[in-house]
């Protein structure tokens, strides 16, 4: 597969390759994209390992959506100066698009959920997610609809959409309610009383990936250890059937960002948030980490960090790690 997308899609195209400086452990990996690459999503399909980006502030700032690739999960290859993403649909603003996450569907094809800045109210406060498709797993994607997938501007907009598949094939859309963009002040818009909630909610498709089915849930929002908002949902099904959220926790360009879990009994909840996160800084030695994705495997991650704390508020990498489960407990 990643043959055949090189020579069709990135003829003469340089490839950025990175070879990934191994931590403690195996199991935690990285930096293994040195580059800005933010708000990673993984998936593998048949040999390869893909990861999208979020666009970048400083490095390729012209790609809207970042691809890498990697045939054993540690040694990735960012496509430099590719974008995986087509044009923009009608209701988003050039600009920073991100936190992509990609699922290949039942008849084989591929939809990507992306966030952008939303032209229909805000003024450019606000965000939405919406989707694209391809044949090909290396895109270019191309939205399949003139409308955001949910963009309710009144509470804030949306952000940070992944898909879920669970064992009986129900398919589902995770996303965060941006409502710390009508918050009060403060870190991240949200830190100033009263605080507002920022629920992560989940939404029941059809297998095309964008049909729904009934309304969302909210299954999990900010509490007080928390700071101005989760976002970020990701989520897998153990071996034992409980189903583990994770998620993260206080604000991206902070060195407080975290990546934590909650778990439950079914894609609905209820869940119950575990005392200690999954990922602060000083895990590994490093700083802010957060945006984590887990592949259905329900083994494999990636997220991002800052490499130093000199980095912080700056350019993020990307890591990758190798988690289990056990005991209602998730660790490397």
């Amino acid at each position: 597969m990643l043959s055949s997308f090189v020579s069709a899609a990135f003829a003469g195209l340089l490839l950025s390759t990175t070879t990934a400086l191994p931590l403690a452990k195996r199991d935690f990996t990285g930096p293994v994209i040195t580059t800005d690459f933010p708000d990673p999503s993984i998936i593998k399909v048949g040999d390869t390992w893909y990861a999208f980006g979020t666009q970048s502030v400083y490095d390729y700032t012209n790609v809207k959506i970042q691809l890498a690739s990697s045939t054993d999960f540690v040694n990735w290859n960012l496509q430099a100066s590719y974008d995986a993403l087509g044009n923009l649909p009608s209701w988003a603003e050039a600009g920073q698009v991100w936190a992509p996450d990609v699922f290949q569907r039942k008849d084989g094809s591929f939809i990507m959920y992306f966030s952008a800045t939303t032209n229909t109210a805000g003024n450019g406060a606000y965000h939405c997610f919406g989707t694209a498709t391809s044949n090909n797993i290396a895109g270019p994607y191309y939205s399949n609809t003139d409308t955001p997938f949910a963009c309710p501007t009144d509470q804030g907009g949306t952000i940070d959409a992944s898909a879920f598949q669970d064992v009986d094939g129900s398919l589902y859309v995770l996303y965060k309610i941006d409502a710390n963009s009508k918050g009060h002040g403060g870190v991240c818009g949200n830190t100033v009383d009263p605080i507002v909630s920022t629920p992560i909610m989940i939404q029941k498709v059809e297998v095309d990936g964008t049909t729904k089915i009934g309304d969302p849930t909210d299954i999990l929002s900010n509490g007080q250890y928390d700071g101005p908002l989760v976002e970020a949902p990701s989520m897998a099904r153990s071996g034992d059937g409980t189903y583990i959220l994770y998620f993260s926790s206080n604000c991206y360009s902070t060195d407080s960002y975290d990546t934590s879990y909650a778990t439950g009994p079914s894609p609905t909840g209820p869940f119950t948030k575990t005392q200690y996160p999954l990922l602060v800084t000083g895990t590994n030695g490093v700083y802010g980490p957060g945006g984590a994705d887990i592949d259905v495997d329900s083994s494999h991650m990636a997220f991002h960090a800052y490499v130093t704390k000199g980095d912080v508020g700056g350019r993020r990498a990307m890591y990758t790690a190798r988690v289990r489960f056990s005991g209602g407990t998730v660790s490397f």
